[in-house]
Parts: C-alpha cells; structure tokens; sequence
C-alpha cells in the first residue's frame, strides 16, 4: 500500500482556552483578530538545516524546529523523567526536482537518497545508520499543502516528526496506528502551546484552524484499511481526535492515552458489495435506518438513565420548514410542541450525502434528535449551551452505532465517522444550520470527539 502524502504529519488549532460549560466542553479560540503580533526569525546558524534553499517554508519549518526543541526541552523532563537529548543527526531540507549534486553526501535522514524524500517527511533512528535521529523534507510538496491549507502546515508536518523523535526515546508502541495517531496527539500538545502564546518564532492564526482540519483528509488512509496494516495512520476521524486530544488534555494524555485498548474507527470492509458502494447505503435505505436507530438508543439509553423514552417523529421538508418551526428558513428544526424532529432534503441532507456519504446524513438528523433528548429530560433545547450538548450528543450516538448498540444488527461502515467530521466542518458554520452558535468546525468537531469518546456525561446528561 502506497504511504498516504506526508504520511508522518499532523493538523491544527489556536489560541484556545478550556471552557467548561454546563458539563460540555468546548474549546474557546482567544484571540478573534486574524492579525498577530510579527514573530522574530530564527537567527542564523541556530537551527541548521541541510540543503535549505531559505524559502518560505524552510523559514517555517525552521521556526518550528527551534521552537520544539524549547518545548520539548521544557517538557520532557517533567512528562518522562529524564533530560532531552537533541536530535543527534539534525534536519534535512530536499527539492526532489533539483538536488545539487554533493549536497548530501551521505543522503539525508538515515542516509536516504534525497529523491526518495519526494511528497513525504519522515524522521528515521536506524542504529548506525548515516544520518540517524534526524528529520528530512520534501520542502516543495510542503509549499503546495501550504498554499492549499495554510502556512502553519510546515509546522503541524515538523511537529508530527518532532513527535516520533521523542518516541524513538521512550518507545514506540507496538502497532503503527498506535505510532500514528500518538505523534498526532504530541503535535496537538505543542501546537496548544504555540496557540497560547508561548513559542517565541511560531504562531497561529484563526482563520487557518477549519482549513487545516480539512487538510488532515488528505492523511487519512484509504477508507477499508485494515487497522493491522503495518504502515497503518487511521482514518481522518482517528487522526483529528488524536491531534485535538492533545491539544486539549496536553502531553500527559499523548503518553497515557494510546495503549492497546484504544478505540480506532479504521477498519476493513466486511463484504464486496460493502466496498462496492463505499459502505453507503441508498439514501431512502438511510433514512430508513436512521429511523430505527435514533429511537432505539436512545430508548436504551433512557432506560439505563432510569426514565422512558418517547421517540419524535422524524420529517423531510424541501426548503421550507414546518410551520412549528421558529424560523423557517432553518434546514434542522425540532419542535418540541409537536414532537417534531424535520430536516431540509433539498438544501442540506441530500447534498451532505452526495458530498460526503450516508453517515453525514445520520449526524446531521443527530443533532436535532438531541434536542428532544434534552426537552425530555427537562433541558433548555434553544440556547448555545443545548446546541453544543446536541453536538456532542450526535457523536455519542455515532460511538453506539460504530460498536453496534442500537438494538438491532445495524453497524457502522469504514469512513462513516470521518463523513460527521466532514459535515461538522462544511454545515457547521451556516446558522440556517446550527443557529446561534458562534463555534468554529474546529470547535463543533471536538464536541462531536467528546460524546464519541467520553460518552453522556461529556454531553451534559448522565452521571
């Protein structure tokens, strides 16, 4: 299997406070301007990198680089219990498409033919190899994720390296997954520390966060790979939730978080015909399923909450809302007189699934369903507090259907939870959507992270 583009890279955020709101967490960008304060370069001779051409991005990579090693020297201690030792064998910077003969005269990381660098970044520690403990990479192919994601991508693919740099010093797990997706979590760590402030070179900025996301599908590998697989990263979903879990919870939960009992939503198809369609049942065949299964947990889940359960009824509108409907040019809309749970085909779920998939759909009909939920249970269901709760209710419910839980034989397919990010990330943001939540994608995935992972209580209901 061809390794995916800077198969050993990470994702982003900024600079964001834990907030603690009504039992929901939700992360909090600080600074609202798009404009920070200019940072210093690094000056010359401190962070050498090998055949640099002093472009922009060896200038960012640079900063990064200088950057880690503080961060890391400040942080490694307190985290393993030793000193840092740097990085014994440096950094390479390669344009595949012009090598200056003599350049690298022992190759680059582990002694690597530069050529062999190209769309990819990699750190390498083979004993006695040329060049070990080092990081190398293709600068030009970091240009063009740069222009097409943002400039702190440079950052996020150094960061990802710096991360498996520090676990060549305090062991690798023992799956590649598992390799993957830590490195990911310490990228998020460091990243949390740049967002706040604290590097002196690097930085930020809002407007790069949803965008960055969105470049982390272009990580993830091909929906149906086994999470086996020896050269194994993780689906977009397991790769996000890694680099958010450190950046929210910091480094500690990077080395105490990804031992073998992790949960991966990677996995293979079960059949042909799955493969076939991509693990996408028809649309009428979806709603159907979504019909079945929102009541079914959730009655489930009221029963364990020791209340019962009275499922709404569910309804599609082609661009107008039900009267009930406080306003109606909204595409989600729960009312709770009626006991209503309606959604837009023709403006939202019928483009999310043709865009994204059939799971895209279920998330979104989710997210007013947990409006009802909420009502039930005698919670506000029209204010920012219940919508984000809804959010993360949604992937809560997407937590119980990947594991089977729904009362009947309906699972989860690859890739359906990586279609919720996909959708959080292109509806989240239009109020005709989720009105009257002013969060980034950024933002609104995290939630979804924490009803998948920590269930009820990390929602606001439950113990």
């Amino acid at each position: 299997m061809p390794h995916p583009p800077w198969s050993r890279a990470v994702a982003v955020p900024l600079l964001l406070v834990a907030l603690l709101v009504a039992g929901c967490s939700v992360v909090v960008i600080g600074r609202p301007s798009p404009l920070a304060a200019p940072v210093p370069d690094v000056p010359a001779g401190e962070v050498p990198v090998v055949g640099a051409g002093g472009g922009p991005v060896d200038d960012l990579a640079r900063a990064a680089l200088a950057d880690l090693e503080t961060y890391w020297s400040q942080t490694f201690p307190d985290l393993f219990g030793q000193e840092f030792p740097p990085l014994a064998g440096g950094y390479f910077s390669v344009d595949p498409a012009d090598v200056v003969p003599g350049q690298y005269p022992q190759g680059v990381t582990c002694g690597a033919d530069p050529l062999e660098v190209a769309d990819n970044a990699f750190y390498c520690a083979a004993p006695r190899a040329p060049n070990s403990d080092s990081i190398t990479y293709d600068r030009r192919f970091l240009g063009e994720l740069a222009a097409a994601y943002g400039r702190f991508i440079p950052a996020l693919v150094m960061a990802h390296e710096f991360g498996h740099a520090i676990q060549a010093r305090v062991g690798y797990p023992e799956a590649s997954i598992v390799t993957e997706t830590q490195a990911d979590c310490l990228a998020g760590a460091w990243t949390a520390w740049v967002a706040a402030g604290e590097a002196e070179f690097s930085q930020i900025r809002t407007p790069e966060l949803d965008q960055l996301l969105r470049g982390y599908l272009l990580l993830r590998d091909p929906v149906g790979t086994d999470l086996r697989t020896q050269s194994a990263h993780g689906s977009y979903f397991d790769r996000v939730s890694a680099f958010q879990e450190g950046f929210a919870d910091g480094p500690t939960a990077c080395r105490d978080g990804f031992a073998g009992d992790r949960v991966f939503t990677q996995g293979r198809f079960s059949t042909d015909d799955e493969a076939l369609s991509g693990g996408n049942a028809s649309y009428p065949e979806l709603l159907d399923i979504v019909d079945r299964t929102l009541p079914a947990t959730w009655s489930s889940a009221f029963t364990e909450l020791g209340a019962r359960f009275d499922p709404p009824r569910l309804g599609a509108f082609a661009g107008r809302a039900p009267r009930c409907a406080d306003d109606r040019d909204r595409d989600l809309v729960f009312c709770a007189d009626e006991q209503l749970v309606a959604f837009d085909e023709r403006d939202l779920t019928q483009p999310a699934y043709e865009d994204f998939g059939d799971f895209a759909v279920a998330t979104a009909v989710a997210i007013p369903y947990g409006l009802a939920v909420r009502e039930q249970l005698g919670l506000s269901v029209d204010d920012g507090e219940a919508l984000r709760s809804a959010v993360c209710l949604a992937g809560w419910y997407g937590r119980r259907v990947f594991e089977g839980q729904t009362g009947d034989r309906t699972r989860i397919s690859p890739g359906d939870i990586d279609e919720s990010v996909q959708f959080l990330l292109t509806y989240g943001g239009d109020p005709d959507v989720l009105p009257g939540v002013d969060l980034t994608g950024f933002q609104l995935v995290d939630l979804f992270r924490n009803g998948f992972v920590q269930g009820l209580p990390a929602c606001d209901i439950g113990a």
